[in-house]
């Protein structure tokens, strides 16, 4: 919530509801935001589909307006989207079913906050899959004082040892522990804008 004028609070959204992405890859960007998030289309024209993978009537929609026009690379605008999964093992499980669709991504990272993976839709833009590493409880402390300003960004690491570590049983704490001394690395910087 934030102060008004007057001193009183003024209401602050309950949620963020949905994105809507234009394109001019109409077909391409459907499926493949069906593939990688899983979703079901609830309703679906020549121009726009509205889908949603949870109880949300829907979380991000594709529309292929008249008159849409490439962007070009590295265009000021949105960098991308995040989506939240509920266990390391879910995560997992998500990047095993999407490297056998040939989709993977291009950099993934431990925020320390969180365990990443960065994929680029058709059209280029960013989508993050993520766990949690850390208890509710504890992010706002973690992004006010535990992000390292040396290193606010994180970790690179691969994805393959991940799923290996997961999968010999090695415990959660030990898969996403940070180290905190790290250095930015200029690659990871990169890998994020390409």
């Amino acid at each position: 919530m934030s102060e008004s004028n007057g001193g009183q609070r003024s209401p602050s959204p309950i949620k963020f509801s949905h994105a809507v992405l234009r394109t001019t890859r109409f077909k391409e960007m459907v499926d493949w935001y069906v593939t990688v998030l899983n979703a079901e289309v609830l309703m679906r024209t020549d121009f726009i589909a509205f889908m949603t993978y949870d109880d949300e009537h829907h979380r991000i929609a594709i529309a292929s307006f008249p008159g849409t026009v490439e962007r070009h690379e590295r265009d000021a605008g949105l960098d991308h989207l995040s989506y939240t999964y509920a266990s390391l093992g879910d995560l997992v499980a998500t990047y095993e079913r999407l490297k056998a669709a040939n989709i993977l991504p291009r950099i993934c990272i431990n925020h320390g906050l969180t365990t990443s993976m960065y994929y680029r839709d058709p059209d280029g833009n960013g989508v993050e899959l993520q766990i949690d590493n850390l208890k509710p409880s504890e992010w706002k402390d973690w992004m006010r004082h535990g992000m390292s300003k040396e290193n606010p960004v994180g970790v690179k690491y691969d994805p393959e040892d991940l799923v290996r570590r997961f999968r010999a049983g090695e415990s959660f704490a030990d898969i996403t522990r940070y180290d905190t001394s790290s250095r930015l690395d200029p690659e990871v910087i990169r890998r994020l804008a390409d």
